[in-house]
Formats: structure tokens, sequence, C-alpha cells
């Protein structure tokens, strides 16, 4: 039997919370993560290419990412164990919302996830030790077309729950969104 997904939109258009049944019992819970038929019954059609998972350490963070076209990536994001604070900035020009962010509190408990479609910069901050993060992507990694911006970018403000202790040179050196390469 198919079990039922939600998807809400957020403040961002294209931007879903994502919230599976969970069925628990004495033994802990099943939940359906995902399932094609349930999903496009629901609205959404996105086809997921390649799947990742990533363990982070409390305090790391990862981002912002994103891929230029024409290889922009949809990415949905859950957590399998711990906690992410979890962001996508808007990088579409056309869009009312070009630079705004949205971000949730990802956690094996509370059973969310997001997904930000393509042509969003990505990223996180662990919140807890060991924060295992699983995310379903709608294009292949195509590391000439990666790209970032400056996770701290005043411009767009994030509001990090936590400061992040751990960043790869790569993100502190990531430009500002004003200065970013974008074709989207």
């Amino acid at each position: 039997m198919p079990m039922p997904v939600d998807l809400t939109p957020t403040e961002i258009g294209g931007v879903l919370e994502v919230r599976t049944k969970r069925f628990h019992d004495e033994r802990g819970f099943f939940s359906e993560a995902y399932s094609e038929k349930v999903w496009a019954e629901s609205g959404f059609n996105e086809i997921f290419v390649q799947d990742c998972l990533s363990k982070s350490a409390k305090g790391v963070l990862r981002g912002m990412h994103y891929q230029l076209a024409p290889h922009g990536m949809g990415k949905l994001v859950r957590v399998i164990s711990g906690a992410i604070f979890d962001v996508g900035v808007d990088l579409r020009r056309e869009s009312s919302t070009f630079g705004q962010w949205v971000g949730r509190e990802l956690s094996a408990d509370n059973g969310l996830a997001l997904y930000f479609p393509p042509a969003f910069a990505h990223g996180f901050v662990a919140l807890t030790e060991d924060a295992l993060v699983y995310y379903k992507c709608t294009a292949m990694h195509t590391p000439e077309s990666e790209r970032a911006i400056h996770f701290a970018d005043p411009e767009i403000g994030i509001e990090w729950p936590m400061q992040p202790t751990i960043i790869s040179q790569k993100d502190k050196d990531a430009p500002p969104l004003a200065q970013a390469e974008i074709n989207v």
C-alpha cells in the first residue's frame, strides 16, 4: 500500500517542505521516503538521477553550492542521523525572490525534508555531531559547472543558528552573490 506524502510550498516558490508519513510501533517506525508514483500523484514530477550522502561534525558548513545551467541540480535533502540547518538561496534572476533564502532545521527526529529546485544555491551547517545527510539530485554532479556563493554574504543575510566552525577553503573563498557567475 503506498504511503502518503505531504508537499508544502514554502515562502519561496518552488521550494517544498516534505513530510512522509511515519508508522510507529514497538520496533520503531517505518516510512516510505520516496515513491515516484505517490509523489507524481501529489504533483511532483521531477526525476532524480543521483543520490548523495555526507557526514559532518558539529559546526561543519557545506555551501552555498550550485551548478550552472544546463546542469542545474534540484535537491531533495533529508537527515538520516543528527540535525542540520538547511538553506537554499534563490538564484533565478527573473524571480521576485532572487537573492532571498529559505532555511529549516532538518533532523532524524523531526523527519522534515526540503526540496530545492534547480537554480538554488544550497548549503547547511551541522547542528550535531555526525550529522548524516542524504539527498537525491535531479542532475549529475558536473565539476566544471559547480559554483558557490559566500555563506555569510550580508546582502543575502542568512541567519545561521550557530556560527560555523569548520569551513572548506573553497567555501571561505566563494564570492558574494553580486560577483557570482549565474546563468539562470
